[in-house]
Formats: structure tokens, sequence, C-alpha cells
């Protein structure tokens, strides 16, 4: 049988929403600092893509997703709200949002290692 290696991704993807969570609280927390300028994390699919292997092709008639041109996308960083007077870049609403990101891809996360446990749970009983 074949490690698994979905509940190491979890606990990596959980690890990333505490660090991304701690980053949002300390945003709201210096909401009202003159100069401070709001933070954020990597995306998780970043991480994933810079420590993902690479394919490799173990017969010629596999496809050659190399050179076929399937490849991904970067999708544009978006930019901050407004700045204050202060030169303070938080903005509530843009937090607020990242925060409830943050909590429906914890939800997500514990979903699938529940349903994923489940069904371990289930083949052995069986």
């Amino acid at each position: 049988m074949e490690p698994l290696f979905l509940f190491n991704l979890a606990s990596r993807h959980a690890q990333w929403a505490t660090v991304r969570q701690t980053a949002i609280a300390g945003n709201i927390a210096n909401a009202n600092t003159p100069g401070y300028k709001a933070v954020d994390t990597e995306p998780f699919s970043a991480i994933l893509d810079r420590t993902r292997l690479s394919l490799a092709r173990t017969s010629g008639s596999h496809m050659d997703l190399a050179a076929g041109g399937i490849g991904a996308t970067k999708a544009a960083a978006r930019e901050g709200w407004d700045t204050s007077h202060s030169g303070n870049s938080v903005s509530l609403e843009q937090e607020m949002l990242k925060a409830d990101e943050v909590n429906r891809a914890y939800s997500l996360n514990t979903s699938i290692v529940r349903s994923f446990h489940r069904m371990i749970l289930a083949s052995v009983k069986s």
C-alpha cells in the first residue's frame, strides 16, 4: 500500500491557514497605527507550486505534459485598498474578507480530512 500524503498536506494547509489568520489578526490590531503596512501570506497554491514534484514519463505512450503546452497561469496580485492619511494601509473590510477566506479554507480542509478518515475506518471495519 502506498503512503497517504493527504494527511500531511492537510496538516501543512492548516498551518498555512493559522499563519494567515495570525497575519490578518495583526493587521486588524494595528488598524489605527500610523504608518503600519498591512501584511499577508503567500497563497497556499504558490507554496504547492514551489514544492511539487515534476512529472516523469515512464512510457512512450504517456502524455508529455512538458511539451504539450499545459502550464499553470499566474494570477495578478491584488493591489491593496486605500491608504489613509497616516500612511496606514489596513482596510478592515479587506481584512474581514481575508478572514472569511481563511475560515472557508479551514472548513474545507477539515471536511476533507474527516471524510477521508471515515473512508479509512470503513475499509478497516469491512
